[in-house]
């Protein structure tokens, strides 16, 4: 006998798992399990059977995914931040501060805020992308799409919204750490995980 919550053995005639503490009702024999019918790769597995294997997506197709997306989202980014650069004077601001040795201190403000509003929204705008898209049917961006790659949490499912935000924001200290550390750890470690996938417990597969 066998629980099936827990999956631990339960002597004949018990009323409860010993482990768990699960009803008899629950506890089901070796054979009924047995005959339990193979789980589909999109299901959830009983946590006492192993997950669905998938080979394990190694650093350089990670890289190329990442250069992909990169490239994908700097191309929209000019497309839509040049015109409103422009539109908005930074241009002037740069060719007038360059002019003047001294130039005014609301000119210096002005430019810094046009500085920082272009970042925040380049942050913002890699957020929307990476979250909706990794947390979507496809499980994956743009560049990993191609390169046949998705991001699933540890028991390889699809992940939900937030810890895809999650996910990203963990990516920037995976950034902040000197020589790429953060992401080599995508090469060595046993599950192919990089530091923002640790933080964030998921796993990057090949389909």
């Amino acid at each position: 006998m066998y629980c099936s919550k827990c999956g631990n053995a339960v002597p004949p005639n018990s009323t409860f798992c010993q482990v768990c503490g699960n009803a008899a009702a629950q506890v089901a024999t070796a054979a009924s399990l047995a005959a339990t019918p193979a789980v589909s790769p999109g299901a959830v597995s009983p946590h006492w059977l192993p997950p669905v294997s998938r080979p394990y997506a190694g650093f350089w197709l990670r890289l190329v995914a990442h250069l992909i997306d990169r490239f994908l989202c700097g191309a929209i980014f000019l497309a839509i931040c040049l015109p409103l650069a422009l539109l908005s004077g930074l241009a002037t601001n740069i060719q007038s501060m360059a002019r003047n040795d001294h130039p005014d201190p609301a000119l210096i403000a002005s430019f810094v805020t046009s500085i920082l509003l272009i970042v925040g929204l380049a942050v913002f705008a890699s957020w929307l992308y990476n979250a909706y898209f990794e947390s979507s049917d496809w499980q994956a961006t743009v560049g990993k799409k191609v390169m046949n790659i998705i991001v699933t949490d540890l028991n390889g499912n699809r992940i939900s919204f937030g810890r895809a935000s999650g996910r990203f924001f963990a990516k920037l200290l995976s950034d902040l750490i000197p020589l790429g550390i953060g992401y080599i750890l995508a090469g060595v470690t046993e599950k192919k995980q990089a530091l923002h996938d640790m933080i964030a417990s998921c796993l990057v597969l090949r389909t």
